[in-house]
């Protein structure tokens, strides 16, 4: 697979828009489009801005042979801030497992702080689990809303609009998503 059709890949699976991650690369959704594209080749400071907005490494981009084995995450790795991808919405998130392709689900590791997020509903495919590690959270889901504390889960189809609201200074929480695969997959 080129580098470009990896690229896009890897922002498919995370569910980001080429807008997103142009954006925290500093240029155009145009010139990203390009690279997708496979029209322009990047320069090695513009394959590691890339790598660094997806949150992986720029091999990953490179590598043509793609993992579906096992892959382990040491908590070095999620602490490493340099690995997380602070999004414009006023969170921040950690990719698990991002060098595996071809998952059914996607883990994130979720930091919102109090005051940053702003509030704005998501409605996906697929299903999600949020459970939540440490500080305390507002979890609206369709039209009930649930007020969350560290042990605390929720399971729901992601098509119902969805947002957190958080109520301690900094809330960190585990998000699993999943998306069903169509049979032609």
């Amino acid at each position: 697979m080129e580098l470009g059709k990896r690229i896009r890949l890897i922002r498919k699976e995370q569910k980001r828009t080429q807008d997103e991650i142009a954006g925290a690369c500093g240029f155009t959704k145009s010139m990203l489009s390009k690279i997708e594209s496979g029209s322009t080749m990047p320069a090695v400071a513009t394959l590691m801005k890339i790598a660094g907005a997806l949150g992986v490494k720029v091999s990953d981009l490179l590598e043509p042979d793609v993992s579906n084995g096992t892959v382990f995450t040491s908590a070095a790795e999620y602490d490493d801030a340099d690995k997380w991808i602070k999004t414009s919405n006023g969170y921040s998130f950690y990719a698990f497992a991002s060098g595996r392709r071809d998952k059914t689900m996607q883990p994130y590791l979720f930091i919102a702080e109090k005051g940053e997020v702003k509030s704005h509903v998501f409605s996906h495919e697929g299903e999600e689990f949020i459970f939540v590690l440490s500080g305390k959270m507002k979890y609206k889901v369709g039209s009930l809303e649930y007020e969350m504390n560290a042990g605390d889960g929720v399971y729901f189809n992601s098509l119902e609009e969805h947002l957190v609201i958080p109520l301690s200074p900094q809330v960190k929480y585990l998000a699993i998503f999943t998306e069903e695969k169509s049979s032609e997959d």
